[in-house]
């Protein structure tokens, strides 16, 4: 299973020169705590990833920091350069790269590195917990089927 199959299409997503506070607002009002940073790939007519922000970003960095979020971009506290998943990658390896940078989500790219999604630990989890479940209809189905023909 690849993760383009997993992962959520609709991103919440913002500019770099974005203000600090509206995209907080923006979090806020999409009810989430993550956001891709991308610039539009002009001549595909696509966006790249070229950082994240998360609303820990903002505590940490701005609250806790004392700083003025008005005064501020995302790009300010972006991480930049975020690591990123193809859409092609298996979930085994979207998983290992997720621990190996101790993160819980991940921008997802197509093959000329346009953000296809993002993927969450949770998505993953959720998969997962179906493929489990048919799994386990299988073994119910089979102790039935074979009881109703041994009766």
């Amino acid at each position: 299973m690849k993760i383009g199959d997993v992962c959520k299409r609709n991103v919440v997503t913002a500019r770099a020169a974005d203000d600090l506070t509206k995209a907080a607002q923006l979090m806020r009002s999409k009810h989430v705590g993550y956001i891709i940073v991308v610039e539009p790939e002009v001549e595909e007519g696509s966006f790249r990833p070229i950082g994240v922000l998360t609303d820990r970003d903002i505590v940490i960095e701005v609250v806790a920091g004392g700083a003025d979020p008005k005064t501020l971009t995302v790009g300010d506290i972006m991480t930049a350069q975020p690591v990123t998943v193809a859409d092609t990658a298996s979930i085994t390896a979207a998983m290992a790269e997720m621990r190996r940078i101790g993160v819980r989500r991940l921008p997802v790219v197509g093959h000329r590195g346009q953000l296809a999604g993002i993927v969450s630990l949770d998505d993953i989890i959720d998969r997962l917990a179906s493929e489990l479940q048919n799994v386990a209809g299988s073994i119910r189905n089979e102790q039935s089927i074979e009881g109703a023909l041994r009766t």
